[in-house]
């Protein structure tokens, strides 16, 4: 398992590639982002981009799936800042929050209309619950819906844009073809979209009625077409980073959490919708040995804000810590024991990152957390230390 040079990413994410001289996709295009993106023409491009769908004969110019987080308020901004006149679309968290819910309140008070999408709770529990067992994924069905209810009431409505916020695979790393696309289309959403290799069509299978599964399924292409549905990235256009980004959304009403940081990372500003990202986080942890903190570290690192030693720092001190919290929520949720949670976590996690005793039983420290065979280092610390085992990801 080796780290990344300039971050702290290690090699075991899916999709990230490390150079020549050990650093991550991510690092490089952040790199580029830096010094060879000209984003005054960027800017004009998205100025020429949405030209055409300004003053849309059906009302609206276009869709913005919306959270209520920091992400979603600042694209309104930007679209009412370009002249556009938004649809917000909204999918129903697992588990809302209260302060999840003043948030996407204050979106609509921006001066835009909004639609949420509240989904069957049966049909959608169980969903949570095959998504768990099957590729360890309790939030599986809130990854489908959120792409999938905008893009259908763009259809519906007739409204051919859709604008999106941050393309994970050039922030997060990912291969060279998908950080250079300005565009989300069927292709995108079934590698990157958080699937883990699981379709719609797998949940009929387990015995929900198609019907029931309306929301969820992809439009089909002739659908798209027809409709002249354009997706795009807004980060593509305008220089991304979430941090620079927070003091505009809080000034348009916009609020972080107030009495600490999120579960599993240093930062009080993301996942404020839900009480159960925290599992989430934790099943990524197990699976490839980094969870949300590690992602926050290596941002900030890139975005010039703090050292590769202060990041390790914080990746000691937050990522991997087991949810407690959010846990307890979804354990009331899907309606399962402790033990039980603690036994579907097992079998997903990756016994060749982790501590193991004698009896192959995964080792923990005294607070509970599992304790990884390869942790990130400070360069200080790599000195006279042998190369870090290369472990595939999962």
């Amino acid at each position: 398992m080796k780290h990344c040079t300039n971050c702290v990413m290690p090699n075991t994410k899916p999709d990230l590639h490390f150079d020549s001289a050990g650093v991550c996709d991510a690092c490089r295009s952040a790199e580029r982002k830096d010094n060879q993106v000209n984003w005054d023409e960027r800017r004009k491009l998205f100025e020429k981009t949405i030209a055409p769908f300004k003053g849309n004969k059906h009302g609206y110019d276009c869709v913005i799936p919306v959270s209520g987080g920091k992400d979603s308020t600042y694209q309104v901004i930007m679209a009412l800042e370009y002249g556009l006149k938004p649809l917000c679309v909204s999918f129903e968290p697992t588990v809302p929050t209260e302060l999840g819910k003043q948030n996407l309140a204050n979106i609509n008070k921006l001066g835009v209309d909004l639609i949420q999408f509240r989904k069957n709770p049966e049909v959608y529990r169980e969903m949570c619950r095959i998504g768990f067992l099957r590729v360890g994924d309790n939030e599986w069905p809130n990854h489908v819906g959120i792409f999938t209810v905008p893009i259908r009431a763009a259809i519906n409505y007739k409204i051919p844009l859709i604008i999106w916020g941050e393309n994970p695979q050039l922030e997060y790393g990912g291969p060279p073809k998908s950080t250079e696309s300005n565009i989300l289309d069927r292709r995108w959403l079934e590698e990157f979209g958080g699937l883990l290799g699981y379709r719609v069509s797998d949940m009929e299978a387990e015995g929900i009625d198609r019907r029931d599964l309306t929301p969820y399924i992809y439009p089909e292409e002739s659908e798209l077409k027809e409709a002249g549905i354009t997706s795009i990235f807004l980060g593509y256009y305008f220089k991304w980073d979430a941090r620079a980004q927070l003091k505009r959304v809080m000034e348009a009403g916009f609020k972080c959490k107030e009495d600490g940081p999120v579960e599993g990372t240093f930062t009080n500003y993301e996942n404020l919708d839900c009480a159960l990202p925290g599992v989430h986080d934790y099943l990524k942890f197990v699976k490839f040995g980094f969870g949300r903190a590690t992602d926050h570290a290596c941002l900030d690192v890139r975005n010039h804000r703090i050292t590769r030693d202060q990041a390790v720092d914080l990746v000691r001190e937050y990522d991997g810590r087991y949810p407690y919290i959010s846990m307890k929520d979804c354990i009331d949720y899907l309606g399962i024991t402790k033990a039980e949670f603690d036994k579907i976590v097992d079998s997903f996690t990756n016994k060749k990152i982790f501590e193991l005793d004698e009896n192959r039983n995964f080792k923990r420290d005294p607070a509970g957390n599992l304790i990884l065979k390869y942790p990130v280092k400070k360069a200080s610390e790599l000195i006279g230390f042998e190369a870090e085992q290369s472990v595939p990801a999962r």
